[in-house]
């Protein structure tokens, strides 16, 4: 099959042919119709994630997927042949990829049904930062009333973020540059419900302040130094980070942090999918790629591409 691959690390992606995997004991075997591009993927290339899991080379990019399930491994239940999937492929090795035409993936755990109203393009663009921005929110425990500064809101996680966390009634600061950045955080979310857009490339605190003055109740830490957005916390602030932050960073009394490793359970799928598929939340898929260009969506992605981007498989 066609895939892009590495077999070493670090390594530049290439398009190059590969066997097609064959699901084992509780995996179903997807054939790929749409994926997306993560920062993952690059950590992955850069070698970055090398002493964390066990690498099995030809090593397949890619996380997210959406495609039909075209075979079950042995005791899988709950799924069938021509069933259309979507999620993020989550094994203790990394060899399977969804920038590919086929991907095995554990029926249990990363992998749930695409309802009616979603399409797959927005789907295989959906599971892993939908999760990130999810998970997030519930870990900061974020509510209405809440004032959350989401630092990253132009990338994938930041722009679903925006959007769960107005739903829930929280006042949204979000960074982005002025102009094209700036349109695309505001466009995100209803008319009627405003988002305070503050430049990152200028004096952020001060922005932040003149819309809050006493400091935000939470801070969503996908970008930028977590340290200096976790001293613009109100007293008894909270800040959940995708970026590796830890207290032992944080030296200010009374803010808590919490550290974000995305889990694409299926329940959480689902209700992302739900919402994705009733027009509550819009994916922001902003580019779309063919398999033979996924070299240039990954370029694309590292050079700070607005929301999601989306690569067609099959």
């Amino acid at each position: 099959m066609r895939a892009v691959a590495v077999d070493t690390v670090p390594a530049n992606p290439q398009l190059s042919d590969v066997e097609a995997p064959r699901p084992e004991a509780g995996e179903v075997l997807v054939e790929v119709t749409s994926a997306s591009v993560n920062g993952f993927d690059l950590s992955v290339a850069a070698g970055h994630v090398q002493g964390m899991l066990e690498h099995r080379f030809p090593l397949v990019r890619g996380k997210d997927f959406a495609g039909t399930v075209t075979e079950l491994g042995e005791g899988v239940e709950g799924f069938a042949v021509g069933d259309q999937v979507f999620g993020v492929v989550m094994k203790p090795v990394l060899q399977a990829g969804t920038l590919a035409q086929f991907v095995t993936v554990p029926a249990a755990h990363g992998l749930a049904r695409i309802p009616a109203g979603l399409s797959t393009l927005d789907a295989g663009a959906l599971g892993l930062a939908g999760t990130a921005a999810l998970d997030s929110l519930d870990a900061a425990q974020v509510a209405g009333g809440d004032t959350v500064l989401i630092s990253g809101a132009t990338g994938g996680v930041g722009a679903l973020a925006v959007q769960l966390a107005a739903a829930r009634g929280a006042t949204v600061i979000a960074t982005a540059r002025p102009g094209a950045e700036a349109d695309f955080v505001t466009g995100l979310t209803s008319a009627d419900v405003d988002v305070d857009v503050v430049d990152y490339t200028g004096d952020l605190g001060g922005q932040v302040r003149a819309i809050a003055p006493d400091g935000v109740d939470v801070v969503l830490h996908l970008a930028g130094d977590g340290a200096e957005l976790a001293g613009l916390l109100a007293k008894g602030g909270r800040i959940a980070s995708t970026r590796g932050l830890t207290s032992d960073a944080v030296e200010i009394e009374d803010v808590t942090v919490y550290p974000i490793m995305a889990d694409p359970t299926s329940q959480i799928l689902t209700v992302l999918a739900e919402q994705a598929a009733s027009g509550a939340l819009r994916v922001p898929v902003t580019a779309i790629y063919p398999l033979e260009q996924a070299h240039e969506a990954l370029a694309a992605f590292g050079e700070g591409s607005l929301g999601k981007i989306a690569v067609t498989c099959s």
